[in-house]
């Protein structure tokens, strides 16, 4: 039986952990909405899940453009009478804002974060929302790595941008839950199959002093079971979250992180 048959949802992100997302929800019936800014991936995820039987559409867009953002929204909603499901997966380059003593790191690279991936949720969010809960139901999805809790040494702007998007996913829980709307912020390590990881572990390993293979170790190390979130285990969650299996889920951090983070 699929999870999630019949259901409408958008994903913002033609990165890896939005291409992976949309395949799975694809897999488990959804219609899948994938938005981002490069053509050519959009096309890619497309056609893998359409060659799988899936259904998907693709449009090119500036996710951090709100007029943009609401636009889209109510094009999906006109052509299929609602939207289950939002979860925006948005990237950002890495170098030139890690790796960098807080001390050392201009404004403008601190702030990129904020302006980037937590503008970014906001807009999609408040677009979500609003129609969500006209509709008494629907789910938004998050996802934060586990520095927006253990805070790390050189992660610039990054750990108050995560802390700020859970913030945002229980904000928007305690407003519009009794409306039928549904926040979950999946939280995982570093996933290794994220191209983004390897800009990261160099970064990090290079202001440690010591090498990629040694920083990714010590990562490893940090969990109980000694591995690192797995892309599978993440959208697995996303699946389960943004299921009717997943009804009592709201506000709340759905943690991944196999003991990496405990509490």
């Amino acid at each position: 039986m699929q999870r999630l048959k019949d259901k409408v949802a958008i994903i913002y992100s033609d990165g890896t952990v939005g291409a992976s997302t949309a395949k799975a929800f694809a897999k488990e019936g959804a219609k899948v909405h994938i938005a981002g800014r490069t053509q050519g991936k959009l096309e890619q995820i497309a056609q893998d899940i359409k060659s799988n039987g899936g259904h998907a559409e693709i449009t090119r867009l500036d996710l951090l453009d709100e007029v943009a953002i609401e636009k889209h929204f109510a094009e999906v909603i006109k052509r299929n009478g609602k939207v289950d499901i939002s979860f925006n997966a948005i990237g950002l380059p890495q170098i030139g804002i890690q790796g960098i003593a807080l001390g050392e790191l201009t404004v403008e690279a601190f702030l990129l974060p904020v302006t980037t991936y937590l503008k970014s949720q906001f807009i999609t969010s408040k677009a979500s929302v609003k129609q969500m809960a006209k509709q008494g139901a629907g789910v938004i999805l998050m996802h934060t790595p586990n520095a927006s809790r253990i805070s790390p040494p050189f992660v610039g702007g990054m750990v108050p941008t995560w802390a700020g998007i859970e913030g945002l996913s229980r904000s928007l829980s305690v407003e519009y839950g009794e409306k039928g709307v549904r926040t979950v912020c999946l939280l995982t390590t570093g996933i290794p199959e994220t191209p983004l990881i390897d800009d990261v572990w160099e970064i990090h390993g290079k202001a440690h002093g010591i090498t990629f293979e040694q920083f990714h170790g010590v990562m490893e190390g940090a969990t109980h079971r000694k591995k690192l979130t797995s892309l599978k285990e993440l959208t697995d969650a996303a699946i389960f979250a943004a299921s009717d299996e997943g009804s009592a889920l709201s506000g709340s951090i759905f943690n991944l992180t196999a003991g990496m983070i405990v509490y």
